[in-house]
């Protein structure tokens, strides 16, 4: 009965803060990040009223299968962004520009940090500015995507959006894995290359696998139903599969193995997208279906939210530094690839700005940065602290980019309750 009160409680204080965000013209994702810290442990949770809030942080942690679960569709709807008729005019330069980005904002912010390091080397140890630069290569993609939704964001700037945030995540990965590496290499004075190079490549390369065999199989069952809502439920239970696969870990001859569920998802959506004829219409009935849990992950997101990085001073100095050199890195980064293969102004001036929200993947990664031990949970912490900030301004910041490249339309939208009263 508890976790019904929740989730209930969840929803409903995230849909009443987005009316207010909608008067105050903000995103919805905004709305719902806020609705997660009013509901979170440092407000309403204080009360430690189960049902009525997230009580404690372990409490939110006990939401995240749900989290998971709404990742998994994010990522599978933004696969399906992968059409080869739309790849043959953005693909090449949609890769180039992922990849460029993304290697530019990890070397300025190794450059800076670096730098701060031997500026206060007891605040920001080596391995952490070392591993913080691939951090900062990752994009959020599910407030991207949302926000696209959302303004219904049609144009140039929102087509190749999209496969560079997906891009951008997968490059990012690699990145991180390697720096993760040398981080290691530092504090124990050896070089691993196994977990330097094979295990990312490995990585990356499997995830792409299992979500291109998944997809097949998806889109081979597919077809023997022809009822729209067992169409839709089928879509469901691959989705639910190809995330419970993606959390398998084993280990092969010394080697470790995982998958990033973002990437194989992703792939999913893009074999379901290519090779199944009536994958738009059945995407569009999925993404109605999927609303609530895509409000439940930003609330629980905005719930996991380490307001207390704020009370170490140390910590507000090194993430603002952080988030000002990865906010440049992302915009030059696009600004300089964007221009370099020749596309149109509107991206080369907004695109930048669109790829600074950033959550679930760095987070992700952070986790995996405290096995450093106590250079680690520096990680965490600017992490957690630059997500904080990003998270509640980034969203903002895409529908001004959108708006101001032409590709969101002013809304003026009439409801629906006003034309039944009409009828």
């Amino acid at each position: 009965m508890t976790i019904l009160f929740t989730l209930s409680t969840a929803i409903f204080v995230g849909l009443m803060l987005s009316r207010l965000a909608k008067k105050l013209s903000l995103p919805a994702v905004t709305a719902y990040l806020v609705a997660g810290i009013l509901i979170g442990p440092y407000c309403l949770g204080l009360l430690g009223i189960e049902g009525l809030g997230f009580i404690s942080h372990a409490n939110v942690k006990e939401y995240s299968l749900l989290s998971d679960i709404a990742l998994g569709f994010i990522a599978f709807s933004i696969g399906n962004e992968f059409r080869l008729s739309q790849l043959k005019q953005t693909g090449k330069q949609a890769t180039i520009i992922g990849i460029f980005q993304a290697v530019i904002t990890t070397i300025l912010v190794d450059v800076v940090l670096i730098a701060l390091h031997f500026m206060m080397p007891d605040k920001l140890p080596l391995p952490s500015a070392i591993v913080l630069g691939a951090v900062a290569a990752a994009t959020a993609p599910a407030a991207t995507l949302m926000v696209v939704r959302q303004y219904k964001a049609k144009g140039p700037l929102t087509d190749i959006l999209l496969p560079v945030v997906a891009l951008d995540d997968a490059v990012g990965l690699m990145l991180f894995a390697a720096s993760f590496g040398v981080a290691k290499a530092f504090m124990s004075g050896k070089i691993d290359v196994i977990s330097v190079v094979v295990e990312p490549i490995l990585e990356i390369a499997l995830s792409l696998l299992l979500g291109l065999v998944m997809g097949r199989i998806f889109t081979y069952f597919e077809k023997f139903f022809h009822s729209r809502s067992k169409r839709l439920s089928m879509s469901v239970a691959f989705v639910l599969l190809t995330v419970a696969l993606s959390m398998l870990k084993f280990e092969v001859f010394g080697v470790h193995i995982s998958f990033s569920s973002l990437l194989v998802c992703m792939m999913l959506g893009t074999m379901f997208c290519n090779f199944c004829d009536f994958s738009e219409e059945l995407m569009d009935r999925l993404d109605r279906w999927t609303a609530p849990f895509y409000i439940l992950f930003f609330v629980i997101s905005g719930a996991e939210l380490e307001l207390s990085v704020f009370a170490d001073v140390a910590i507000v100095v090194v993430g603002v530094v952080y988030i000002l050199a990865r906010s440049l890195g992302k915009y030059s980064g696009a600004f300089i690839s964007a221009k370099s293969v020749k596309c149109n102004p509107t991206i080369v001036k907004y695109l930048g700005v669109t790829l600074l929200p950033q959550a679930g993947v760095a987070l992700g990664m952070a986790i995996k940065a405290e096995e450093l031990g106590a250079e680690g949970a520096v990680v965490a912490n600017i992490t957690l602290f630059a997500v904080l900030i990003y998270e509640l301004v980034g969203p903002l910041l895409t529908k001004i980019a959108l708006t101001k490249a032409g590709e969101i339309e002013p809304e003026g939208r009439t409801s629906a309750r006003k034309l039944d009263s009409k009828n």
